[in-house]
Order: C-alpha cells, then sequence, then structure tokens
C-alpha cells in the first residue's frame, strides 16, 4: 500500500460526550451545603463472603452497561449557561470505586456514618463509592455500603446500577418483578387539605449535637397489615404513621398544633435494564390538617378515626400521582432556564430557597416498596436485608425512607444534627413503630382478611 503524501496527523480525540444537567440535579447543584452534604446511603446484607476483586470488576462493567452513573462534571467559565455532565469511559484515574477497609470495632456503624460524610466530589467520575465490610452481626457474612452523590443520582437508580452488579458476579440475569397494582379506590373525591399558603409544622428541636452533617438509625420491621383488597396502601400508612409520629413529638415538645406537609417522593421509572439513571422521582406534598392529626392521635382508642385517616390520605395519594406536574414544580422549571449565567441562577436559587423555608414540607418520606431486584451474588447469596436513607437537609430535618426486603421493611431514619441529638432520633424511631402499628390495629378493627407488603 502507497504511504500518502505529506506528514500523517495523529487521529484526533474524540470529543466527550456532554449531557446538561435536568432540572433537579441543577437545583441540587445549586443547594450544595458543605455541613450537610447531599449523600444517598444504601446498605445491603448478604449472608456469604463477597470478593472485592471480583466485585470490583462486576461494578465496572455495570457502569459501562449505564454510562449515564459514570459521570463527572464538566468545567467551564463562570458565565456558561449551563451545568453539564462528561460521561466518561471508565473510573478516573485514583479513583477506586470499591474498597475493603480493614476490620474494626462498631464496623456497621462506622460505615454508615461514612456514608453520610462528604459525598464523592462531583469533578471526578464516577460519584459513586462501595465498601465491603464483613458483617459482625452475621458471622461469614458481608454489608455492601453504597455512597452516592444525589446531584448525580438518586436511590432507584444506584440500586438499579447495584442489581446489574449483582448479575455480573453471581451470573444469573433476573427480570425485575412486576410492580403491584393498586386497587381503585372507587372515585372518591380527595379531601380539601390546608391551605398551602400556612406554613407547616416544623419538627420540634430535641437536644442537637450542634456538629455539621446527618445522623441515621436502621430498624428491621414487619410489614404492617392491611385488608386485603383495601384502597390505600402501605405507602399510605408510612405517610399517616410519618405523621402521627411528628405530630406527637412535637405536642411532647410544647410545640402548638400545625398542618403537617409531607413530601413524597413519586417514580414511575420502568426497573429494567433500559432504565432511565439520573435523579428520576417528582415529589409531591401530602397535607394534614391540624383537625385529622388530632384525630389520628386518638390511635388505639379509636381505631376508626385512623382509619378514616388512611382514606383520606390514600384519596389525596392518588389524586397527588396523577396530577402531571414537573418533578420539582414550575417554579424549579422557570429558575433553571438557561437564559442568565448558571452562576447567577445559583444565586437566585440560594436566595428562594432561603425565603421559602418556612414553606418547606415538615418532613420527606421516600418509599421504593417492595425490592424490584433479587441482587443474587451467587456464592455470596441473595440480599435478605437493604436499607437506603435521602439526604435530611435544614429546614426540614427528617427523612424517613423505607424498602421492603424478604417479607421484611427495613426502615432508616435520618435527621440533620443541628435538629436532633441521637438519643432524640431513638425516641422518634420509637414512637414511629408505635404510630405505625396504630395503622395496622386500625386496619383489623375492620374485620377480614389482611395482607401486607405492597408499597
Amino acid at each position: 500500500m502507497t504511504a500518502p503524501d505529506g506528514p500523517v496527523r495523529p487521529a484526533q480525540a474524540a470529543r466527550p460526550v456532554l449531557v446538561p444537567f435536568p432540572v433537579v440535579d441543577e437545583v441540587e447543584r445549586h443547594c450544595l451545603q458543605q455541613e450537610e452534604p447531599e449523600t444517598i446511603h444504601i446498605e445491603v446484607r448478604l449472608p456469604g463472603r463477597v470478593d472485592p476483586a471480583r466485585l470490583r470488576r462486576a461494578f465496572a462493567e455495570a457502569l459501562r452497561r449505564h454510562p449515564r452513573a459514570q459521570v463527572r462534571q464538566a468545567p467551564g467559565p463562570w458565565y456558561r449557561l449551563r451545568y453539564f455532565w462528561e460521561l466518561t469511559e471508565g473510573p478516573d484515574p485514583g479513583v477506586d470505586v470499591v474498597t475493603a477497609p480493614e476490620p474494626e470495632p462498631e464496623a456497621l456503624e462506622r460505615a454508615r456514618e461514612r456514608c453520610l460524610a462528604p459525598a464523592p466530589p462531583l469533578s471526578t467520575s464516577p460519584p459513586i463509592r462501595v465498601e465491603v465490610v464483613d458483617d459482625p452481626e452475621r458471622p461469614g457474612g458481608t454489608a455492601l455500603f453504597l455512597t452516592v452523590n444525589h446531584t448525580a443520582l438518586d436511590g432507584p437508580a444506584c440500586l438499579r446500577v447495584l442489581a446489574t452488579a449483582a448479575e455480573v458476579y453471581g451470573g444469573r440475569g433476573s427480570a425485575p418483578a412486576a410492580p403491584p397494582v393498586r386497587t381503585p379506590g372507587g372515585g372518591r373525591a380527595a379531601a380539601p387539605g390546608p391551605s398551602p399558603w400556612v406554613p407547616p409544622a416544623r419538627v420540634a428541636r430535641g437536644a442537637p449535637s450542634g456538629g455539621p452533617g446527618n445522623g441515621v438509625l436502621v430498624a428491621d420491621l414487619a410489614v404492617p397489615r392491611r385488608p386485603r383488597g383495601a384502597a390505600y396502601t402501605v405507602n399510605d400508612q408510612l405517610l399517616v404513621a410519618t405523621a402521627l409520629t411528628i405530630a406527637r413529638w412535637n405536642r411532647e415538645h410544647g410545640a402548638p398544633p400545625r398542618p403537617i406537609r409531607i413530601t413524597m417522593a413519586v417514580d414511575d421509572r420502568p426497573r429494567g435494564a433500559d432504565m432511565p439513571i439520573g435523579n428520576g422521582t417528582r415529589l409531591v406534598d401530602v397535607p394534614f390538617t391540624v383537625a385529622e392529626l388530632a384525630a389520628g392521635e386518638r390511635g388505639v382508642a379509636d381505631p376508626d378515626a385512623v382509619g378514616a385517616l388512611l382514606h383520606r390520605t390514600a384519596d389525596r395519594t392518588r389524586t397527588l400521582k396523577a396530577v402531571p406536574r414537573p418533578q420539582l414544580g414550575y417554579g424549579a422549571l422557570l429558575l433553571t432556564a438557561p437564559v442568565l449565567p448558571v452562576a447567577w441562577r445559583a444565586a437566585a436559587a440560594r436566595g428562594l430557597r432561603r425565603a421559602a423555608g418556612p414553606w418547606t414540607s415538615t418532613a420527606l418520606l421516600s418509599n421504593i416498596g417492595r425490592l424490584a431486584y433479587e441482587l443474587d451474588f451467587g456464592d455470596a447469596g441473595r440480599a435478605d436485608a437493604l436499607w437506603f436513607s435521602a439526604p435530611a437537609r435544614m429546614p426540614r430535618g427528617l427523612s424517613v425512607t423505607t424498602v421492603s426486603t424478604a417479607g421484611r421493611l427495613h426502615l432508616a431514619l435520618r435527621w440533620s444534627k443541628a435538629l436532633l441529638a441521637r438519643e432524640d432520633g431513638a425516641r422518634l424511631l420509637e414512637r414511629f413503630e408505635r404510630c405505625l402499628a396504630a395503622t395496622e390495629i386500625a386496619t383489623t378493627a375492620t374485620g377480614g382478611a389482611t395482607e401486607g407488603g405492597s408499597p
């Protein structure tokens, strides 16, 4: 073959693939605070031992199959109109996605604390870290801890990546389970809630530690029962239990009665291998009036009152889910329109967030429902417990996150240390368990067969 005339020029390097920040990512990026990192904590328990090197290879392949999870923030001038994600072909140099720290006392607690510490930086790819920890509570078992930067990914997206890693590690493909079908509500109109112009209740301060960041407690509970074919779901029971827990906590701390709003995460994405990765959930606020909470607090003494509150809540959540709405509302859509430099929009977003603080919802509930994946890690076994927790940034300061695994409800209660101390978190968790049990008593008071486990 004849050589071409003139010098041979080296092949031009491929240009990086850039993806504009969606609305949720941009708002998260605008409101980052060093003292309260935006981390997602995911904790998985396996009955057998995991080989870190083999898991490292499995995660590398999972990230390759889900390239949107393997990103870093692209650099740019202050006057740019948008932030961009830069998709990478692999982890950046020096980034070890999977690590196996040396055994230490209280290993699970220490690993959990690291999950709530500074998030993986957005300047390096990927924004995910995985720790392999020997489970001291079960000899021969393993705990996997994932720390995720919430600006890039949400909990369900991370679980999809984890499911792919499990398939690669265990060598067994598995289709996600079909979502449960919700029983129709009979066409009832949702009862009116409190005025959206009335600032909702804040969680009463306990004895805050004063330190930065979040604290978290995890619990393994029975999935609450409900009558077979009930129009409300376990998710509605969790909403009612959260609202009643806060109402009781506030009353015990001398706070005046106020309406409560619980922000609920809604995720309509498919759970298959083609699931869109990123921040795909939308947020809706479920309101509770002072009168409803007062009646519901009678609890065990008046199960009919809790039952009525469950049905009202089901009507509201059904209506809220059916209304088409941008993920963070129309205001966020307008705020992130690329018509001004992104640095100016960031300052505006932070100012509006401070101004809107009194109208921020009381707490966040994120319920994934039944885990859609088997999470089969081959010789290490299938996951039989899984917790995840969402950030609890002030002024909200409290999040409740749940997932049903192996017939159990795995709950994480997470709070801002500026609001509560660990002892306060333990007392809140105890009250939550009692309020959740009250929703179960209300369901059984009507008689008939019961079931549990629907989201």
